[in-house]
């Protein structure tokens, strides 16, 4: 079996891959073909592991599933023996010893490190962990880019907001420098961090004009020790009608949701045709059709090659 852990140990030619096939099957559900047709007769038990909530990581890994022909197990903490205590640990040991193929796993703590030393005869794939982790995410993120402008090499993206306890933002930053672009950041002293190596601090509204990704980062107030939301943060940190007009026509606009609508993005952004936040959840199905593809194909690029 493959995992997919960290955009840290994707090179590049995997992600070209997982690019091009995800891609095959955004065309593939635009032409309406079935798609079960090239999954290369792939079979296998899923299981979505959610420790925190979701809406579009979760349904996406739910319908990449089923298009794949795959069959999934039914997990929710509120009815498993999480609420007896069962660690991150040992509800892995037990699906491992049911024969699962692929857990895909979302945790509010960096669960990785803590199963490090544990052997598994499934592949695991991270679809969240704590403040650290979200290649997926990453991954469909690259696809929208490229669908949009052709490339990843040489373009500025700039990541704006809470990047302190963005998992996003340190994925997003690790993979788009594997692929030759340009990681710019930006955000309040409060939001700010010094573990995303590479990736440079920018003023918001002055990389507005030369950028060609904007990615706006939910504030996740969750995650905040305390309740010290920026005053006024839509005018100093957020996207809105007057930085619109700042940035390029040719630019493209990306949130991993869910939005805070008024806070870090306003109403009128969102209807803004440079917006490509609802491409970036459909993409998220055939993206994630690619990694479960992948990951059961034990890695082996030569088996996924686009029809």
């Amino acid at each position: 079996m493959f995992s997919i852990i960290s955009t840290k140990e994707l090179k590049a030619h995997t992600i070209e891959m997982l690019l091009r096939r995800a891609q095959f099957y955004v065309e593939q559900e635009k032409a309406g073909t079935d798609q079960s047709l090239f999954t290369h007769n792939v079979e296998g038990t899923v299981v979505n592991l959610f420790f925190e909530p979701s809406t579009r990581t979760n349904l996406s890994f739910q319908m990449a599933a089923n298009r794949l022909g795959l069959r999934t197990l039914d997990f929710t903490v509120e009815t498993s023996s999480v609420r007896k205590g069962e660690s991150v640990i040992d509800s892995l040991q037990t699906v491992n010893a049911l024969g699962v193929d692929i857990a895909i796993v979302r945790h509010q703590l960096d669960w990785p490190a803590l199963v490090s030393k544990e052997m598994f005869n499934m592949a695991l794939v991270n679809a969240g962990s704590g403040t650290q982790e979200h290649p997926t995410q990453a991954l469909l993120d690259a696809l929208t880019m490229q669908q949009h402008f052709g490339r990843l090499r040489g373009l500025t993206i700039t990541i704006v907001g809470d990047v302190l306890h963005s998992r996003v933002a340190r994925s997003n930053a690790a993979l788009l420098q594997t692929m030759g672009a340009k990681v710019q950041l930006a955000a309040p002293e409060e939001y700010k961090t010094s573990d995303i190596p590479g990736a440079v601090w920018v003023e918001f509204d002055q990389a507005l004009v030369e950028t060609d990704v904007i990615m706006m980062l939910r504030v996740q107030h969750e995650r905040h020790k305390t309740i010290s939301a920026i005053a006024n943060y839509n005018d100093y940190y957020g996207l809105n009608q007057r930085r619109l007009e700042m940035l390029s026509k040719d630019a493209i606009i990306l949130h991993p949701g869910p939005v805070n609508r008024g806070f870090e993005i306003t109403d009128e952004v969102l209807l803004d045709s440079r917006c490509k936040i609802l491409q970036q959840v459909r993409n998220g199905v055939a993206m994630r059709m690619a990694v479960l593809e992948l990951c059961l194909q034990g890695g082996k690029h030569e088996k996924l090659v686009s029809a």
